[in-house]
């Protein structure tokens, strides 16, 4: 399990991009499990959609991108790991079902194939008990 402060020594990004919260279980290289709690405090649904606030498919592929970059720097224990850029590549993903204010996000990464700088996952997200989207993401990574 990791914290914010944790997942916040691992990924680049910061509020209000930061998107997953906690990790609630953690396999190094083979399996992460985050969440991110939906809030109607969001940046976004102020503009989607006004009066029928639904979280965009690309926040919730970006959550399941951050949670790959934990996957991917779970194996990594090195100084040098730390300061590392991530790059997302290719991008297949199906959404089913909306996610709005007061659920809970769950994405489930795996790793599909990994490398020293590359990974393949696959990534599945459900909330309210229903999956939500589900896909494959590629992301590379490189010093600096």
């Amino acid at each position: 399990m990791l914290s914010i402060e944790e997942i916040q020594n691992i990924l680049p990004q910061r509020f209000p991009f930061l998107m997953i919260d906690r990790v609630i279980e953690l396999d190094p290289g083979k399996k992460v499990v985050a969440i991110k709690n939906v809030s109607m405090n969001e940046q976004f649904f102020s503009g989607h959609f006004p009066g029928k606030p639904v979280m965009p498919g690309v926040l919730i592929t970006e959550a399941m991108a951050q949670t790959a970059i934990v996957l991917f720097a779970s194996g990594k224990n090195t100084a040098q790991d730390k300061k590392m850029s991530y790059y997302l590549g290719s991008i297949k993903m199906r959404f089913l079902h909306p996610v709005s204010p007061g659920d809970q996000l769950k994405i489930t990464v795996e790793p599909i194939k990994m490398l020293s700088n590359i990974a393949i996952v696959s990534a599945y997200a459900e909330a309210s008990g229903k999956e939500v989207a589900r896909g494959e993401l590629s992301l590379s990574a490189k010093e600096g």
